[in-house]
């Protein structure tokens, strides 16, 4: 077949997660800050897309075509080789046939966690430096602004609903983009659950990373003081709410939708018998 099977893929999960574990520290860093990074080009795009799309299709189209261009973050992490805390939520799968350690997964977890963390915030302000928020009459900072103040005004369980059912569908993704064995494949398995989770409003951490972090640049620009709303949006706006409304909440839900409805889920459907 052109494709793997799903218990195929049980076994790809595994054998990936032995690969990603025993890469060296600083492979892992660098790998981590360029999934960070290519998250950010996905979450940059989907804020340029559709800053003003909505009063022009209606909300609806404007979350797909928000999902179908912020897809190119995660076809960049698979195909051209990076290291995402989200995907690798499923190296639970390898923790449980006791081919990786557990101390193994959370010593990969922490450091491309914390090295996505470095590529999204570097390139939020990559973005802000270049100005480019100004286009359209700042309508692309502005949405931007919007953004962040919306994610840190959820409620811890809306924030870690949301980061469940989002990585339940990004891993799905990567999932999938291991089914194909040729790029096509991948892309077409990586965009629809992506393009899901997008549009469907769900919370990633790593893409959060870009979104509230290039809010919190954009709020001190003294360009904005005197546009209306955005007073209350600075005040709200803070790193604290974005750790404690957002990060934290959305990252514990991104873990359970990712490590356990698909990780665990496949373990015990097609690894479990064959390790007994």
């Amino acid at each position: 077949m052109g494709y793997l099977s799903p218990s195929e893929i049980a076994i790809a999960v595994v054998e990936s997660g032995k690969k990603k574990v025993n890469l060296s520290t600083l492979s892992l860093w660098i790998l981590g800050i360029l999934a960070g990074v290519y998250i950010g080009f996905g979450a940059h795009l989907f804020t340029v897309v559709t800053q003003d799309l909505s009063k022009y299709l209606g909300c609806g189209f404007a979350k797909f075509l928000g999902g179908s261009v912020f897809s190119v973050g995660l076809m960049l992490v698979v195909i051209a080789g990076a290291k995402l805390f989200t995907g690798n939520c499923l190296l639970l799968t390898g923790v449980l046939t006791g081919d990786i350690k557990f101390r193994e997964m959370f010593h990969n977890w922490v450091i491309v966690y914390i090295a996505n963390f470095i590529g999204s915030v570097l390139l939020a302000i990559i973005v802000y430096q270049s100005g480019i928020w100004k286009m359209n009459d700042m309508n692309a900072g502005i949405a931007a602004l919007s953004t962040a103040f919306s994610k840190v005004n959820l409620s811890f369980q809306e924030a870690f609903c949301r980061g469940i059912a989002c990585n339940w569908l990004v891993c799905l993704a990567v999932v999938l983009a291991m089914a194909g064995k040729d790029t096509i494949s991948k892309i077409f398995g990586i965009f629809f659950p992506i393009m899901a989770f997008v549009a469907s409003g769900f919370e990633h951490s790593v893409a959060n990373m870009y979104f509230i972090p290039a809010g919190l640049f954009l709020k001190n620009d003294l360009i904005f003081v005197n546009v209306p709303g955005i007073g209350d949006m600075a005040i709200r706006l803070t790193w604290d709410s974005f750790i404690m409304k957002n990060l934290i909440p959305v990252t514990l839900g991104n873990i359970v939708g990712g490590a356990f409805f698909v990780g665990a889920a496949y373990y015990f459907v097609y690894l479990r018998k064959n390790k007994q």
